[in-house]
């Protein structure tokens, strides 16, 4: 049976009160500390293991536990693992359900009919954003002091970067799978601007946002490259444009930056390190 079967099944016998009814009615309003906390999304595991640590979680996903994606494999390890279906979730009685704006949408939608402790995060676009993400979910879980210090500590790294030289800043381009590119209006953006490099994604053709074709990228004539894979992720189509022979002959021309993707899917405080490693790449950069 597909997953999404499963779902259906699994809750349809729940509020039947059949035998896979071990779901128990939330209280009218969570309690101030949650002690039965589940994501369902690779960026929340990241900031609920940071904010309450594994004690206090039932379960993460399984994403969490991959150092090619998380960055915080080795406190996940520690705690059960979900893979975003309903059926997982309800019979560990969770008080608190974090799950993302765009994931795991079948599931979100019978844990809100269900009437689940259920809080969505979105995806922000800007460090003040981010920001103010990591203090709403230290809220919910009830450690505002702990969220602060992770503010606080992002903060200060992303305000003792370097500062960019007179004159004009090298320009650069994030080069994605499948071509992909970040323009402005992106966190990659203004971590770039942060950084003291200029976004040469605004200035290509055919636009700054989405797939774009190699050679438009390659046309553009960055002096920074920075891909944004893993070097030792699985073949993927996705990937394979990453290994064309004209990128390969193009990378001599300009200085290229493989940043670890973990450092900037999420939204956390791990994009001040991103923030870091681009400031290097400025000083280095032809």
């Amino acid at each position: 049976m597909r997953p999404t079967l499963l779902g259906l099944t699994a809750a349809l016998l729940l509020l039947a009160g059949g035998p896979a009814a071990a779901w128990e009615a939330p209280p009218a309003k969570p309690p101030a500390k949650p002690q039965r906390i589940v994501s369902l999304n690779l960026c929340a595991d990241e900031l609920l293991l940071r904010l309450v640590g594994p004690e206090r979680l039932a379960a993460v996903t399984w994403l969490a536990r991959d150092p090619r994606a998380s960055t915080v494999a080795a406190l996940a390890s520690r705690v059960p693992v979900n893979h975003g279906t309903a059926e997982e979730i309800l019979p560990l009685n969770p008080d608190l359900i974090v799950a993302g704006r765009h994931t795991t949408r079948v599931a979100v939608g019978l844990l809100t009919r269900l009437d689940a402790p259920l809080l969505e995060l979105d995806v922000p676009q800007s460090v003040a954003g981010v920001a103010e993400q990591i203090r709403g979910l230290a809220r919910a879980v009830g450690e505002p002091e702990k969220g602060e210090a992770l503010v606080a500590e992002m903060r200060s790294r992303l305000d003792a970067l370097p500062p960019a030289a007179p004159g004009p800043r090298p320009t650069a381009v994030v080069l994605r799978p499948n071509g992909f590119v970040a323009g402005s209006g992106s966190l990659v953006d203004e971590l770039l601007t942060r950084a003291g490099l200029d976004n040469l994604a605004d200035r290509l053709p055919l636009g700054s946002q989405g797939a774009l074709p190699l050679e438009a990228i390659i046309l553009g004539g960055a002096d920074v490259l920075i891909v944004d894979a893993a070097p030792d992720a699985p073949p993927s189509l996705a990937g394979a444009l990453l290994h064309h022979p004209a990128l390969k002959a193009w990378k001599p021309q300009v200085r290229t930056l493989s940043l670890p993707t973990r450092l900037w899917t999420c939204p956390g405080p791990q994009i001040a390190e991103a923030a870091e490693r681009l400031a290097t790449a400025r000083e280095t950069a032809p």
